[in-house]
């Protein structure tokens, strides 16, 4: 009976799933203890399964029977993650957050993105490792990183890198955010503002923009949630461009056809789901309990995928490629600042509250 198990397609990924989820619950774990212990989480579980996954393969030799389940869930639970997080979003936000604000949003990112990449390559980051870390540093760090992963097949050793490193240099720009806006005398709403367009995740936006009082809160989150959306837009058009979409043209011999399998390679299907279900949120065809229901399985399933992500990484191999990739990382997270400030000044958009 067991060795049926053993041999079946569900029992060849049962050793590395069930790793995967378990780095993934104690990561949840010391998440929890960690928001009692110090009132809040520096360290988002993502971040903490990641870092737990990445130990324990560096210090454990994993035997090869795991590797068909972690890479399972690296990929496959990731995929699926990414698909339910367009239920999330609704594109009513952006159209309520004005035009000004869109326009310079949309700018921020797109600007942050190209620039960020063209940095990334000039250190000679490969092509995929310089796409993680400007989609990282312009949208919304980790989550950003662990969706674009799947489209653009981003090797997991560059995955876990981009988050590692984006990942302290976020909580780094949690602290020093406050202290920014104080020395430029920056109101309540433009501080909010920066915060919004700089900070990686939303709690983190919370916790940056919360010493420069309650309008600087709301507005950093109005922001920050408008920038989130823009990470359909870039899947979508990452899905189109990259890599392997190339690959299959050429595969293809020249031929003319536009085959269903050449389809699902430019276009997966997690992106499809995932701009679906963002319709469907838009138009109020999701009851708000399915929207959290989605939320919170899609944050579980990326929590398991970043722990497989970790314990397909040996910090020594990474460790190599530590000094470019935090010069990049660095530098994109200060032309990030740089554009947004730049952005709010010339629209003045948040000094006018």
């Amino acid at each position: 009976m067991i060795v049926g198990l053993s041999t079946s397609p569900f029992g060849r990924l049962l050793p590395g799933l069930a790793l995967s989820i378990a780095v993934a619950g104690a990561a949840l774990l010391l998440a929890r203890v960690e928001a009692v212990a110090v009132g809040h989480s520096w360290l988002e579980p993502l971040v903490l399964a990641i870092l737990l996954g990445t130990v324990l393969r560096t210090a454990w030799a994993l035997p090869a029977s795991f590797a068909p389940g972690i890479d399972c869930a690296a990929r496959t639970v990731l995929e699926v993650a990414v698909m339910l997080i367009g239920a999330t979003i609704s594109f009513g936000t952006l159209m309520a957050a004005g035009p000004a604000l869109l326009v310079g949003i949309v700018a921020t990112v797109v600007c942050a993105i190209g620039l960020s990449f063209l940095i990334g390559r000039a250190f000679g980051l490969p092509s995929k490792m310089a796409t993680l870390v400007a989609c990282g540093n312009a949208i919304c760090g980790n989550s950003a990183i662990a969706a674009v992963a799947p489209v653009i097949e981003a090797d997991s050793r560059d995955v876990a890198t981009a988050i590692a490193f984006t990942a302290v240099l976020g909580v780094g720009v949690v602290l020093l955010l406050p202290l920014l806006a104080a020395v430029l005398h920056l109101s309540p709403a433009a501080g909010g503002a920066l915060a919004g367009l700089t900070v990686y995740a939303v709690p983190q936006v919370l916790a940056a923009a919360g010493p420069m009082g309650g309008v600087a809160v709301q507005v950093g989150t109005l922001v920050k949630l408008t920038r989130v959306l823009m990470l359909g837009p870039v899947l979508l058009l990452l899905s189109l461009v990259a890599p392997r979409a190339a690959t299959a043209g050429a595969a293809a011999g020249g031929r003319a056809s536009f085959d269903r399998r050449r389809l699902a390679l430019i276009l997966p299907w997690f992106i499809v789901g995932f701009l679906l279900l963002a319709v469907l949120r838009s138009i109020g065809l999701l009851p708000a309990a399915a929207v959290g229901a989605a939320d919170h399985v899609a944050g579980l399933l990326t929590v398991v995928a970043m722990a497989a992500l970790g314990l397909g990484v040996d910090l020594r191999s990474v460790a190599a490629a530590g000094p470019r990739v935090t010069a990049v990382v660095t530098l994109s997270l200060c032309l990030l600042a740089a554009i947004a400030l730049g952005i709010l000044w010339a629209t003045g958009l948040a000094w006018n509250g």
